[in-house]
């Protein structure tokens, strides 16, 4: 495809992954970003069906424990978000005294879980050093919630889910981070703090960590997650400090 020169969005199209200004014949989308917009849907779609390598992952991340949902496949998954908030009947897990339990769930996107979690909980570890970590578990066909559950058998007062978020058409690979003080039953999204768009193109790896890390310390500080905890957090001072003020 080529731009004419007098092209009021060619300058702007390079500093952002949105599509702006393209180029239409008619009243359709030119060639070029048909078949682009395509590949991205396509990229996706790939997304949210993938399976989660948890033999790769091992060898990335170190010794964890791997436990199934009660979803029995990743068509059941998708139709029934219930059943990935459930541990699969007669899991069990170590418990202990613990303040952190760390959950890599592959969401909707196994990809971000595969590529991104990794370099995040190596850069995060080193911001938690006062903190009684349990042992890391990996949740195939996994969402949010089933967090909760992991925490509560392990006997943990805080959990950090890290998830493949729901792809997009310019990031199939988001991950995200999901905070929650004390979590129980009556646990709702409202009790959790996020941290989102977790990847090279988005929120790099040591920013993530730091971010994390000042939520983590300012939960256990102030005994509450979610709306009750303000994210007051320096700009830059989370990267260079990992700790609340």
């Amino acid at each position: 495809m080529t731009v004419p020169a007098d092209d009021p969005w060619g300058r702007l199209r390079p500093l952002t992954a949105a599509r702006i200004g393209l180029h239409t014949t008619g009243g359709s989308l030119g060639t070029a970003p048909l078949l682009a917009l395509r590949l991205a849907h396509a990229r996706a779609r790939d997304a949210v069906h993938a399976a989660l390598d948890t033999e790769a992952l091992a060898g990335a991340i170190g010794e964890m424990l791997v436990v199934d949902t009660a979803a029995p496949d990743r068509a059941t998954f998708l139709l029934r978000p219930d059943l990935g908030r459930q541990l699969a009947p007669g899991t069990t897990l170590p418990r202990g005294e613990h303040d952190l339990a760390i959950v890599l769930a592959d969401g909707l996107s196994a990809r971000a879980v595969q590529d991104h979690a990794p370099p995040v909980l190596a850069a995060l570890l080193a911001h938690l050093p006062r903190w009684r970590l349990a042992p890391v578990v990996v949740v195939r066909q996994g969402r949010v919630a089933v967090g909760d559950a992991i925490a509560n058998a392990l006997g943990a007062s805080a959990v950090l889910v890290l998830i493949g978020e729901r792809p997009g058409l310019s990031a199939p690979d988001s991950l995200g981070a999901y905070l929650t003080w004390q979590p129980g039953m009556g646990t709702t999204d409202a009790d959790r703090n996020c941290v989102s768009n977790i990847r090279p193109a988005g929120l790099a790896p040591d920013d993530a960590a730091a971010k994390i890390a000042w939520l983590l310390d300012s939960m256990r500080a102030r005994g509450q997650s979610g709306v009750a905890l303000k994210d007051d957090a320096p700009e830059r001072a989370t990267r260079l400090q990992g700790t609340a003020p």
